[in-house]
């Protein structure tokens, strides 16, 4: 038998290398994923209260109240707004920075490091922070607002029901900005310069090179912030438990947080596996369709 016959030789299973690398990473996935995932589904028809032994099958009613509550449709409502609202201002305020600091000649990393800092915060220090920012009797908020003669305006941001939602939107836009800054500074330093001056040449304004030459190219990077942003959002906690409770009332309860509020303070971990479960269909809906949708966009450019 030749070299080349020997090389040819098919190998069993067991001899690959290569199943030896990929089978303690598929046996940890299995364990603490894969087995969670089909016995959090099955549990997503039963009324387990999370602690006892009894688990008691019964269907879709679950899901029946789910479709019905109306505690379940204003947390979808909130998620929907905080979803848009993130997304949009996230990336936004991260674009505008990375231009910002791509025309800075000078302490580019500086400045690149502040607006990232934030982002190194977790979210339960950020909410915590915020929380005195915003804070009625002492909060910086309305001592500015004393010192500039707007007193009028001063409220309980994060008590006031108009406000406690805007609030948590605000204070995650400047903590997740400055990660999307990066992307899209990655990207603007990615771009030929020879295209801006050509189209510079041609009598293009500022304006004009961002529309036409610019934001066309970022369409990549524009398709990971905005998928990023949107998965993050849906499932933003964090900075509702600290801030606010999911209060005032249930201004600012989430589908993330509701689940959460409902599996481990009611005591309905059935009921709270089955919010789980229509959540992971609500991202991968939204998932797949922007995909599609930026994908195209991206072809497109």
């Amino acid at each position: 038998m030749n070299a080349t016959a020997v090389i040819r030789k098919k190998k069993k299973w067991w001899q690959s290398y290569a199943i030896w690398f990929i089978l303690p990473a598929f046996v940890l996935y299995t364990l603490f994923v894969m087995i969670p995932t089909f016995n959090s589904i099955y549990l997503s028809f039963t009324s387990w209260d999370g602690i006892s032994e009894n688990v008691r099958y019964i269907g879709f009613d679950n899901f029946k109240e789910i479709w019905e509550s109306p505690r379940v449709h204003n947390a979808l409502t909130n998620t929907i707004i905080v979803a848009v609202s993130l997304v949009l201002l996230e990336n936004v305020v991260a674009l505008v920075l990375a231009i910002l600091v791509d025309q800075v000649r000078w302490f580019r990393n500086l400045f690149r490091s502040i607006f990232y800092f934030p982002v190194l915060m977790s979210g339960i220090i950020m909410g915590f922070i915020w929380m005195i920012i915003l804070n009625y009797n002492f909060g910086v908020v309305n001592q500015l607002l004393d010192m500039t003669g707007l007193s009028a305006i001063k409220t309980d941001w994060l008590g006031n029901p108009d406000f406690a939602l805007l609030s948590i939107i605000l204070s995650t836009v400047w903590k997740a900005s400055g990660y999307y800054m990066i992307i899209y500074l990655a990207g603007l330093q990615g771009i030929p310069q020879e295209l801006l001056e050509a189209a510079s040449i041609d009598g293009a304004g500022k304006w004009k090179q961002f529309r036409h030459v610019t934001f066309p190219l970022l369409a990549g990077a524009t398709t990971v912030c905005v998928m990023l942003s949107m998965i993050n959002s849906l499932k933003l906690f964090d900075q509702i438990a600290v801030m606010t409770n999911g209060g005032p009332g249930f201004a600012t309860e989430t589908l993330t947080y509701i689940i959460y509020k409902v599996a481990f303070g009611e005591g309905r971990q059935g009921f709270g596996t089955a919010l789980a479960i229509v959540l992971f269909i609500l991202i991968l809906i939204i998932s797949l369709i922007q995909i599609r949708l930026l994908r195209k966009r991206e072809v497109e450019m």
